[in-house]
């Protein structure tokens, strides 16, 4: 199934609303995340700047250009979101859909001289060959370039970038696909961070049996889609907006390049 306009308005809006749940944000911001409008590579869809998480739903969606002009919906985006997201989205359209929050626990990881996401637990198997670092921090993104370096960091085969002292991004071809790594990635950092409170040596995973693992949960991607439609059933218990987004990806969803 792919994208239309219409469902791609609904999952974006729909990833701002789960992650206020979840409390990936940070008051009314705290983070930034876009998606390549469907068939386009010039067009993407996020939030105007002072729009709170919990109050997104399809309708107040914005679509902005690569210039950062809102060509559609009202408001303007914010600043760093624009340097970063677009950068991302020209250097790696593959990546449809990027996800950047503040996670307590991905950002307390960070913020560690050893900042690296290590395989000491399962969650973090999932990751262990798709992480990238960017640990020069340089204030907030409000220049252009600061973007166009953390596009450089994140490279062409990676899909998770750890940000020094600032949190994480997220990509994938579907708004489902990051999301659901943005989830268990948050859960990976938790599981370290609270491992090394107890100040105890920590034990690895064998690189076979990590480079195993991985390859293991990618072989089930597809499950991604399945945790962002159930996620989304729930959603829309509580507001109607969101009521045909199970329907809608029940099978999946291929985003079209």
């Amino acid at each position: 199934m792919s994208y239309s306009t219409e469902q791609a308005r609904l999952d974006i809006a729909a990833a701002h609303r789960l992650g206020a749940r979840m409390g990936f944000n940070e008051g009314f911001n705290g983070g930034h995340f876009t998606l390549m409008a469907p068939q386009r590579r010039d067009l993407v869809f996020t939030i105007a700047n002072g729009t709170h998480w919990q109050e997104v739903r399809p309708d107040n969606v914005i679509a902005i250009d690569m210039a950062g002009n809102t060509v559609e919906g009202i408001g303007q985006v914010e600043r760093s979101a624009f340097h970063i997201h677009s950068a991302l989205h020209r250097a790696r359209p593959d990546l449809r859909c990027f996800l950047h929050a503040h996670l307590p626990y991905a950002t307390a990881l960070s913020m560690l001289e050893d900042n690296r996401l290590k395989p000491y637990c399962q969650q973090a198997l999932r990751f262990h060959s798709k992480c990238a670092y960017y640990d020069h921090y340089n204030a907030l993104a409000h220049q252009g370039d600061e973007g166009d370096r953390m596009a450089a960091a994140l490279g062409n085969r990676c899909s998770v970038l750890f940000l020094g002292q600032h949190g994480v991004i997220t990509g994938g071809p579907s708004v489902g696909q990051a999301f659901h790594d943005l989830y268990y990635l948050e859960r990976a950092c938790m599981n370290q961070v609270m491992a090394l409170w107890t100040n105890r040596p920590l034990r690895e995973v064998p690189e076979e049996m990590a480079i195993k693992a991985e390859q293991q949960y990618d072989s089930q991607r597809s499950e991604a889609e399945l945790h962002f439609a159930s996620l989304k059933r729930l959603l829309a218990m509580e507001d109607a907006a969101f009521a045909e987004s199970d329907r809608r990806v029940a099978g999946g969803v291929t985003v079209e390049a």
